[in-house]
């Protein structure tokens, strides 16, 4: 897991406040398609916004649940409020394609 500071966890705060979650937890939790998805939209758009059914707080919390997402994505979890949690990657650079 990454970190960052907190002027930019304020400003990615910011960018997602009035955004609804893009990607939602099931009660199977992390599963490898929903991990799929979320390095598809970090790669796409940087910031994530991810909503925890219920269901799927049974066996642990939203903390656990974000910090588990942020580290097998190599991002930030910037914060975690009820059942809502946002995560944040740097875009990854392409390498050039050998000529």
């Amino acid at each position: 897991m990454i970190k960052i500071t907190t002027k930019m966890k304020r400003h990615v705060r910011h960018e997602l406040k009035e955004e609804k979650p893009t990607i939602w937890v099931g009660k199977e939790g992390l599963t490898p398609q929903v991990l799929e998805e979320i390095e598809k939209q970090l790669q796409k758009t940087k910031m994530v916004k991810i909503r925890i059914l219920p269901s799927a707080l049974e066996k642990e919390t939203a903390k656990a649940i974000g910090t588990k997402t942020a580290e097998q994505t190599d991002s930030a979890l910037v914060e975690v409020r009820g059942h809502v949690f946002i995560i944040y990657r740097r875009r990854r650079k392409q390498s050039p394609a050998p000529t």
